[in-house]
């Protein structure tokens, strides 16, 4: 008998038709002789609905009353699912993030899980019921309802599988699994029979949206044996998983794109220690999160500093740097919303150089200039100009043969 832990999206459970299509799937993995545990999101475009009532009061809401609020939808999505079990003869019982306990921290809106209290759910499953938890909450240590942010589902279900020591993890979606870039751009994208975590990690932290980046970071840390499948099939989805040998013949496994990026110039700052840490701890001060950074040094000794940060963001990152503009000596702060960042990632990067010179000459082979760029170990993320964003993403994808009629190239064929 293996204990599983199924998480469904809000695609998933939009209706009372896909809740008990879930209720299904669920009895079938039951009769297999399975133990599961089931982790829910709230109904498809619930939680905006509820933010934007939150708005209509006020346009930034208190953060911990927000939390009270959007964490309600998934108290509907698991009582009736639970509902629908017992009512098909399969004992189930419901739980909120603070009735289990899932403990995080009291950062509202965007808290992180520090701990689990798992013996709720263990005795529930010794006597044999499904274990139906909300997804995307918790509870601080002084009792106030915390939410994960979006996405924080995937995080609750394969925190769950680790307190737990799951057998497995399975994030249930509306696809069929990670794909080697997004289908609606590339409809020749092949699906990944599986993925190592550092891939899927930076996949998910470059803008694909199959899995919330700190589920994967919790699947790595604790070796959560991961699949990503869609719940309206019958497919074998993605194993996200650690490497193996396959895996580092393939050179570049996926590319991801994000178009929410936004580039910040600050010019003609004296180049000289201190200023960079100023900036950029004012920046993070502010909980701006930076990505790519350039800085050029001119003649006169003055420096441009140039970042790239969430789109989200730029409005509070630009009040800042006019603030210190006078502090520094800096002579102006150019913003642009009109960017996208698209990054190629694969573990097999680490023993190729080449790769990062194919991917320049099929962006310069379609007249796409490169703004910025930025690289790890295992991708290479360029900035570009937003309107080419689709077809550097479609060039790109043709350049490293990932479609599902090509092999995937290897370090040979490069």
């Amino acid at each position: 008998m293996a204990l599983i832990v199924q998480k469904y999206g809000g695609t998933s459970v939009a209706n009372l038709d896909r809740i008990a299509s879930v209720a299904r799937r669920v009895i079938a993995s039951r009769e297999n002789g399975n133990d599961l545990v089931v982790v829910l999101s709230a109904m498809s475009g619930e939680t905006d609905r509820l933010i934007d009532l939150a708005k209509k009061i006020n346009p930034a809401p208190h953060e911990r009353e927000m939390d009270v609020l959007i964490s309600t939808g998934e108290q509907v999505t698991v009582a009736l699912l639970a509902m629908i079990l017992n009512n098909l003869s399969v004992p189930a019982r419901s739980f909120l993030g603070s009735q289990v306990k899932i403990i995080t921290d009291s950062a509202f809106t965007r808290a992180r899980i520090t701990e689990i209290e798992k013996q709720q759910i263990t005795d529930e499953l010794k006597r044999g019921s499904v274990v139906v938890v909300a997804g995307f909450q918790g509870v601080d240590g002084d009792g106030n309802i915390t939410t994960l942010g979006r996405g924080g589902s995937d995080t609750t279900a394969v925190a769950l599988a680790a307190a737990l020591s799951a057998d497995l993890c399975e994030i249930y979606t509306d696809v069929e699994g990670v794909y080697t870039t997004d289908p609606n751009i590339c409809p020749n994208a092949r699906k990944l029979e599986k993925i190592s975590y550092d891939e899927m990690l930076e996949m998910a932290s470059l803008g694909a949206k199959v899995l919330h980046t700190r589920s994967v970071e919790f699947a790595k840390k604790f070796s959560v044996p991961l699949v990503v499948k869609s719940s309206f099939t019958n497919g074998s989805g993605t194993i996200v998983t650690g490497e193996d040998k396959d895996m580092e013949q393939v050179v570049v496994s996926g590319i991801a794109y994000n178009v929410n990026e936004a580039k910040v110039t600050i010019r003609g700052v004296p180049d000289k220690p201190g200023i960079a840490s100023r900036i950029f701890g004012t920046i993070a001060d502010a909980g701006i999160i930076v990505d790519m950074i350039i800085q050029n040094v001119g003649a006169d000794n003055s420096a441009d500093i140039t970042f790239t940060v969430p789109r989200s963001d730029l409005k509070k990152a630009t009040e800042i740097l006019d603030g210190l503009r006078g502090e520094l000596g800096a002579a102006e702060v150019i913003a642009d919303e009109n960017i996208a960042k698209v990054s190629i990632v694969g573990v097999g990067m680490r023993s190729h150089a080449g790769v990062a010179s194919e991917m320049f000459r099929a962006l310069a082979k379609e007249g796409i200039n490169i703004l910025m760029i930025s690289t790890s170990e295992i991708k290479v993320s360029c900035a570009i100009e937003r309107k080419y964003t689709e077809l550097a993403v479609r060039v790109l994808h043709e350049q490293f043969d990932l479609g599902d009629d090509a092999p995937l190239v290897t370090q040979e064929e490069l």
